[in-house]
């Protein structure tokens, strides 16, 4: 069965200035209706060529308890190789249908690897407006060339190159959320899995939308993950639910976007918060955003951190392997 890609379906509604019923949110859920307008507070920013360390590790923790999300700026991933990540990216969206789909994933996978539109169930049967691509690109064991792209050429050594850099960065980040809740540095790297911790390459694609205001690239949710690094192009359209609102995220050139996830939050029983985001679109420009998710491996138990509970401080969460967690929050099945 051939599946109906949104960047074809792009192009036909920007012919009739309208988009399909299956893509028209509830008025619940709208962006034109329900982004907050007023003084939109400022996500956190956190520089991480700050020499005091302190300061930077106060800021990072204050930010994740508070919101779940921040931004890093002088985070060590070369602001030349951010650029040829989204430029090999860019370029595999451009190719002819019949490319993108050499990597498409199988109809029958369980795995999300590969080329798609789809991801999740939706209550109400709505469609999102972004098409994707998903590959693992860490550790080598896991790693699947059939989903990577052989065009452009350079794709595969760019991403391998970034890999390297977003690992690092990751370590860096869990040792510093680990030492916030009084723990050994790699108590939460270890909670994820270690060094068989998996990074999942996601990039997103949401072509021009003749209704941005009745329409979402990604409706609300929150990460799978432990923690998510993620970089968009310079096309707005990021938004974070707190105090009841949504509000729209400022892009910074370079910064990496840091939300918390699922496991993060369960980790931490519930200290860290896991970000509640979506995404919207442009009636004009193409919008992208390359994701990496740092993920437990699948048959992985995740649950409170012993250190973390006790009497005083029951565990909030249930432990759940990875993969029957991600099976139940995606079929919308019960977590406790």
């Amino acid at each position: 069965m051939e599946v109906e890609r949104v960047q074809d379906i792009s192009s036909s509604s920007l012919l009739t200035e309208a988009i399909p019923l299956e893509f028209i949110r509830s008025e619940k859920e709208q962006p034109a209706i329900t982004t907050f307008r007023g003084p939109t507070p400022a996500i956190p920013v956190v520089d991480l060529s700050d020499p005091d360390e302190e300061s930077v590790r106060r800021a990072v923790v204050k930010a994740s308890e508070e919101w779940g999300l921040f931004q890093v700026v002088n985070h060590g991933i070369p602001t030349e190789l951010i650029r040829r990540l989204q430029d090999v990216g860019r370029k595999f969206f451009e190719l002819p249908s019949s490319e993108k789909e050499s990597v498409a994933k199988p109809e029958d996978s369980k795995d999300i690897e590969g080329y798609g539109t789809k991801l999740q169930k939706d209550p109400e049967g709505k469609k999102a407006w972004v098409d994707h691509l998903f590959h693992r690109i860490w550790p080598p064991s896991c790693v699947n060339y059939r989903f990577w792209p052989k065009n452009p050429p350079e794709y595969r050594e760019v991403n391998e190159e970034y890999a390297m850099h977003v690992k690092k960065l990751s370590e860096t980040l869990l040792g510093i959320l680990s030492e916030g809740l009084g723990l050994k540095r790699d108590a939460l790297r270890e909670g994820l899995g270690g060094e068989m911790a998996e990074y999942m390459m996601k990039i997103n694609y949401y072509p021009p939308c003749p209704r941005p205001d009745l329409a979402l690239g990604v409706p609300a949710h929150t990460d799978l993950s432990g923690i998510t690094l993620l970089v968009p192009n310079e096309v707005p359209g990021l938004q974070v639910f707190k105090d009841d609102h949504w509000f729209d995220a400022e892009y910074i050139p370079s910064a990496v976007i840091v939300h918390i996830g699922d496991q993060i939050l369960r980790l931490s029983n519930g200290r860290y918060k896991n970000v509640l985001h979506r995404t919207t679109v442009d009636k004009e420009k193409t919008r992208m955003s390359w994701p990496v998710f740092l993920e437990p491996p699948r048959e992985k138990i995740v649950g409170p951190l012993p250190e973390l509970t006790g009497d005083d401080n029951p565990p909030k969460f249930k432990p759940f392997a990875f993969k029957d967690y991600s099976y139940r929050k995606l079929n919308k099945l019960p977590l406790d």
